[in-house]
């Protein structure tokens, strides 16, 4: 009990630390350690220093490089919105493709975006195994495009017969910032993949989410359905 007593009373009042002798004691037994341990404390600041120069350089590096990288992804986008997909993904000899783009400007926005786009061109041209590796490497914090990245994920899977990857990738879809608009359709792939795995029991708890959660949904009433065929499935 005493020696907490003391602990305490070694530690200064705020009411002694606005006495100004007080405080200059304080200080000149700080600047006896600074003095005592230059080395140390130098290093300290010295490393602190370095770390704040070089985020600033990395992030004043980061914008310049993303500025350069939209300018270079014009014509690849130009060429995907024409269904030029070839000359999007590969380029044109003089512009950069989406790929080039993922090389050129790794860590950038721009790039993270060209992997959207480059997984999407891949499941259209049936490889849908560079298209998982490319969508994967994708992430946004957009309420649409991240959700439609999962999806593709999944149909690239259901392409491949993998359709318990396919289900997990649609429930990813499904409950990345659900909305009335798209969950739905997300949960309805997802209750297909999981019947094809044979997992009724999480099939049904898809149409039923729907049924329970988006009841304005047009997909109201084949979600009714197909829960009540799944449940049947279930208990033969």
């Amino acid at each position: 009990m005493t020696a907490k007593k003391k602990k305490k009373a070694d530690v200064p009042s705020s009411s002694a630390m606005e006495n100004p002798e007080v405080f200059q004691e304080q200080f000149g037994k700080f600047e006896s350690y600074v003095n005592r341990n230059k080395t140390i404390v130098f290093s300290i600041v010295g490393i602190l220093v370095l770390g704040v120069a070089g985020l600033f350089y990395y992030r004043t590096n980061q914008e310049k490089q993303n500025e350069s990288a939209k300018r270079d992804m014009f014509q690849a986008e130009y060429y995907f919105q024409t269904d030029s997909l070839s000359l999007a993904l590969n380029g044109d000899g003089n512009n950069f493709g989406f790929l080039e783009i993922i090389d050129e400007y790794k860590g950038t926005k721009v790039a993270n975006l060209a992997n959207f786009y480059a997984g999407t061109i891949y499941i259209k041209q049936g490889n849908f195994g560079q298209a998982i590796t490319h969508l994967e490497e994708f992430s946004s914090d957009d309420l649409l495009i991240q959700a439609r990245a999962f999806s593709l994920i999944g149909d690239a899977y259901m392409e491949l017969e993998d359709y318990q990857n396919a289900a997990t990738s649609y429930t990813k879809a499904a409950d990345y910032k659900p909305n009335k608009y798209f969950t739905p359709q997300y949960l309805m792939k997802a209750a297909l993949a999981y019947e094809k795995s044979s997992d009724l029991a999480n099939a049904k708890k898809m149409y039923d989410r729907i049924v329970s959660d988006f009841y304005d949904s047009n997909l109201y009433q084949d979600a009714q359905k197909q829960s009540a065929r799944i449940g049947g499935l279930i208990a033969s």
